[in-house]
């Protein structure tokens, strides 16, 4: 699994040496000079935040917050030329997974990450599920379509998960009310078809089927 890392550095050469560093691993990185710049991306959801906490804007703690505000389960790793024991304390009372004082060597910020993306998303990048064109990641909920990730809702995600683990069953809409929303779902069972039109839209290449009259089939590649 390819995992995707943004790093939050203010100095430039820094910067672009710890990029450099964690690309060799063959990740994919998108490097930040600056907290609001950062901040603007956190819905993307990386498998990983590496963070500078003194940063020429926002700092390091204010981004913390709002990484783990919008998914709890994002792995951080803080780094800081301050005072090491109080930003160590600051940084786990937080939400951080691992802290790096500053000067640091670049490898050791790599073997770092490594062990901490292996330790949150297994060896083999948590439980996966190829479906079609697209790599379905379970335990981060994440869709994978080539190297770009996809977002989608939830009920959107538990439906392509129903769909990807049972290749071949055809699903009345009554079903999969009952599978997604639950027994004390009260509504049109339309919320389904609605719910695939709009997976289908992020999903262009799905591999799903309708049955008029009846419901949906996912299809074998």
């Amino acid at each position: 699994m390819t995992y995707t890392v943004y790093l939050v550095e203010d100095e430039q050469n820094l910067n672009q040496v710890l990029k450099t560093y964690l690309e060799n691993e063959g990740w994919n990185v998108s490097a930040f000079l600056d907290g609001l710049s950062a901040k603007a991306q956190i819905g993307n959801r990386p498998h990983l935040w590496i963070l500078d906490i003194m940063l020429p804007d926002i700092d390091g703690y204010e981004l913390i917050k709002e990484i783990k505000q919008a998914d709890e389960n994002i792995p951080v790793i803080f780094i800081s030329a301050r005072d090491e024991d109080l930003d160590r304390i600051i940084g786990l009372e937080m939400g951080s997974d691992d802290y790096l004082a500053k000067p640091f060597l670049p490898k050791e910020l790599v073997v770092r990450a490594k062990k901490l993306l292996e330790r949150v998303y297994g060896k083999s990048g948590g439980m996966t599920i190829q479906f079609g064109t697209y790599l379905i990641n379970e335990q981060r909920r994440t869709i994978q379509a080539g190297n770009e990730e996809v977002v989608l809702s939830s009920k959107e995600f538990d439906l392509l998960c129903l769909f990807a683990k049972n290749t071949g069953r055809a699903y009345s809409r009554e079903q999969i009310l009952q599978q997604i929303w639950g027994d004390d779902y009260f509504g049109s069972d339309r919320v389904v078809d609605d719910t695939i039109r709009r997976i289908r839209k992020k999903l262009p290449d799905l591999l799903v089927e309708t049955i008029y009259g009846f419901g949906y089939r996912s299809v074998e590649q």
